[in-house]
């Protein structure tokens, strides 16, 4: 089998947006992510403990997600994605963006954008700046959750192609994978791929320090009058243990606040298996999720421009 690319982690997100002032505003203003850089028709961000940027808004005629990207520990490591592309038989370019000279862009076989990059622009921590935190303390990018009309092919690719391993997974009554967790950086994981009409962006998900962050980030958007942006939570999932809270951007993209899940490393890790009908998994304990959190994500671009065909 051709070597692998290895990745290290999930890197960055980048986003459409309409209102680029009011998007600002959410990421930056409210849930205090730090800007690194700023164009007229784009703002990049990252959280506290980041030493690079973590989301790019863009701003467009239409909400959308242009990309999600994995950073790959060497150099090398692109050319082998590049490899992979071609032997998939699945469109490919290379690309640059801002702190980012190389990425190679694929459209994956399920039509997720997804970019890899090994080289990025770096910043000094924030992470002990305790006098300039703002907004509840987001820490840094955790995950990507995906809408996924075949859940087992993409589990396929994910973990076969990109070396992912599988920590969490769900069944259905038939024993077929209904929803998937993938990690390569060690805690639950780095994307999670989810049965629904796609290929969608569910939601791009930041840690946060403690359960305390949750709390207070409710606080910050009910007090500054955007109480419509909280979606669902607080609660704690069964699925990862963690804490959560799912909010809603300015142009409904789901962006998930998460803490406490747990380490993955060992050799001896055995993935946990849910059955469908079991409410623990998605709910350990708080209120059920409303019907908007199971039908309603983000389109993706297509490769060659506009959006790609949902299914499923």
């Amino acid at each position: 089998m051709p070597e692998r690319p290895n990745v290290v982690r999930a890197g960055h997100a980048v986003l459409y947006v309409t209102d680029l002032d009011a998007s600002r505003t959410f990421y930056e203003d409210l849930l205090g992510l730090h800007p690194v850089h700023r164009t007229a028709d784009a703002v990049y961000l990252r959280g506290w403990e980041e030493r690079e940027w973590s989301l790019a808004l863009r701003r467009a005629s239409a909400a959308g997600v242009r990309h999600l990207a994995f950073k790959v520990w060497e150099e090398a490591d692109l050319d082998r994605v590049v490899a992979l592309a071609r032997r998939l038989e699945v469109p490919w370019r290379e690309e640059e963006e801002f702190d980012r000279p190389r990425m190679v862009r694929v459209q994956d076989p399920s039509g997720f954008p997804l970019a890899f990059y090994r080289r990025a622009g770096r910043y000094p921590s924030r992470l002990q700046a305790y006098h300039e935190y703002r907004g509840p303390g987001l820490q840094r990018l955790d995950h990507f959750n995906l809408f996924c009309p075949d859940v087992p092919r993409a589990l396929a690719f994910y973990t076969e192609e990109l070396g992912l391993r599988l920590t969490e997974y769900t069944v259905d009554e038939e024993e077929r994978v209904w929803a998937a967790w993938l990690q390569r950086k060690g805690n639950v994981h780095d994307v999670a791929l989810t049965t629904g009409a796609g290929p969608r962006l569910h939601h791009v998900a930041y840690w946060v320090p403690d359960p305390l962050a949750v709390l207070r980030a409710a606080d910050i958007l009910a007090a500054a009058g955007h109480l419509e942006a909280l979606e669902r939570g607080p609660g704690r999932h069964g699925i990862s243990n963690a804490m959560f809270l799912y909010l809603r951007d300015p142009d409904g993209h789901r962006v998930e606040l998460y803490t406490g899940d747990y380490l993955t490393v060992d050799p001896e890790f055995e993935p946990a298996r849910w059955h469908l009908q079991d409410p623990r998994r998605q709910t350990l304990w708080g209120q059920r999720a409303p019907e908007s959190w199971f039908q309603e994500g983000s389109r993706v671009e297509a490769f060659g421009g506009g959006w790609v065909e949902v299914a499923g």
